[in-house]
């Protein structure tokens, strides 16, 4: 059985825009007009580039779509506040910042109260291969942020051109789109939008679904360790649920 939704993304323009570009992939998904150019001009950067999961995901709120992020990002979340809700996890993450003064915690911090004010839903669930099965095989499209070097089992990257390179290297994040799954060949199918790719000459290519579960995880390297589902609000009433919502 194979579960696969039709979807095309953009390349990315540079380096650092992979999140955006994810982004305006799902827009089009939806028929949403606003272009590329647009949507990486009203999507925050971080400093020293890239942006955050929760970004985008606010850029969509602000835009009437819902939102909802599964996420595993230890350095900001403790595993002791699942559950809590929207008012209690924000007074937690306030708590925590005044705490911690990490540059990229402030503004993650700041980023996650804004998504809890504009409606946004942030969930933690043990990341499974069903979990995601759950989300392809109804026909929902999953932006995650992950580890491109895990990922692409390429070597780590070093300078502003992030040149490849085992010894002075660093993992590297990364925002791609799961669009589809093929259950015979445990095989998800990836929308990604670095043209140049270590896996394949297209921006489009299937992995392991083991593979793309680790390279999610381990994306806590580098701020990513996410899923974000999005989906129009005009569907709210018969929007497919989540996959965790299912007894």
């Amino acid at each position: 059985m194979k579960s696969l939704v039709p979807f095309e993304i953009a390349r990315q323009p540079d380096e650092i825009t992979c999140g955006p570009t994810c982004l305006h992939a799902i827009y089009r998904f939806y028929r949403d007009q606003i272009s590329l150019e647009q949507t990486i001009a009203e999507v925050p950067m971080l400093e020293e580039g890239g942006t955050l999961a929760v970004l985008l995901a606010c850029h969509a709120l602000e835009r009437g779509y819902r939102a909802t992020i599964y996420t595993y990002k230890l350095q900001l979340f403790d595993p002791t506040w699942a559950g809590l809700s929207a008012a209690a996890l924000g007074e937690k993450l306030k708590a925590q910042a005044r705490f911690k003064q990490d540059e990229k915690l402030q503004v993650a911090t700041t980023a996650y109260l804004r998504f809890l004010e504009l409606g946004g839903e942030l969930r933690t669930k043990d990341l499974t291969g069903r979990m995601l099965r759950g989300f392809l095989n109804q026909g929902t499209p999953i932006i995650t942020g992950l580890s491109a070097t895990y990922l692409y089992h390429s070597a780590r990257e070093y300078g502003p051109n992030c040149d490849y390179d085992d010894i002075r290297g660093e993992p590297s994040g990364h925002f791609v789109v799961l669009h589809g799954y093929d259950q015979q060949q445990r095989m998800v199918h990836v929308a990604d939008p670095l043209q140049s790719n270590p896996l394949s000459e297209s921006r489009k290519y299937a992995t392991s679904i083991d593979r793309v579960i680790n390279s999610i995880l381990l994306g806590v390297l580098t701020y990513d360790a996410n899923l974000l589902i999005i989906q129009p609000a005009r569907e709210k009433k018969n929007a497919q649920s989540h996959p965790d919502r299912r007894r």
